[in-house]
Formats: structure tokens, sequence, C-alpha cells
């Protein structure tokens, strides 16, 4: 499973990372990493909120569980 994310270096300084698959998910930071660290987390409350509310979720993730018999 993987979800691309996307940076980018705005003119005062800071990173914004998104996650395109994601929309409206996305976060800034002053650093690549703080920008990518707080996306990431973003996005899995963003995923687990639509899974609690029964709503799509992208492709890449429907498969990350397997329920074992």
């Amino acid at each position: 499973m993987s979800l691309p994310i996307e940076l980018e270096q705005e003119e005062d300084g800071r990173w914004i990372a998104e996650v395109p698959a994601l929309p409206g998910v996305m976060a800034y930071g002053m650093t690549k990493d703080e920008a990518t660290d707080a996306v990431r987390a973003l996005a899995l409350r963003t995923l687990a909120d639509r899974v609690e509310h029964g709503e799509e979720v992208p492709d890449e993730v429907t498969d990350f569980f397997t329920v074992a018999a």
C-alpha cells in the first residue's frame, strides 16, 4: 500500500505536504520532515474517520487488513 505525498516549498520557507488521493489532506511544516509527519498523521486520522463512517477510501488502503478465519 502506498499513498504518495507531494511536497512543495512556499515563498515564506515553509513546506506544504499533500496526499492527492485524499482531497483536503495537506499540512505545513518548517522542514520537509515536519510537513511529511504532519500530513501522514492527518491522512491516518482521515482514513480512520472514513472507515468508521462507512465512507469510501482509496483503493490503495482497502486491502490493508485481512480478516483471519
